[in-house]
């Protein structure tokens, strides 16, 4: 990644987590006003982070959600056999 991606993904995580600390989700929309006051560019780069890793977050904790949900019924189905 070039400069502004790397700084803007950086401030994307600690924007996450300052929002499931907090709960406050009116941070990105604050960070992002700050942001585009001075660069565009670092802006889009900080929502298209913000944007993917909250994706990612969501996914994984559905896969996780899957996974329990499998070994649960695996487990109910070996009991059930033996």
């Amino acid at each position: 990644m070039g400069v502004t991606e790397d700084l803007a993904d950086e401030l994307a995580r600690d924007v996450i987590k300052a929002i499931e600390a907090t709960g406050d989700e009116e941070l990105v929309a604050e960070i992002q006003k700050v942001l585009g006051a001075g660069s565009q560019t670092a802006e889009e780069a900080f929502l298209t982070s913000v944007r993917v890793r909250r994706a990612n977050i969501k996914a994984r904790a559905y896969l996780v959600e899957r996974l329990k949900k499998f070994k649960a019924e695996k487990q109910a189905q070996q009991s059930s056999d033996g």
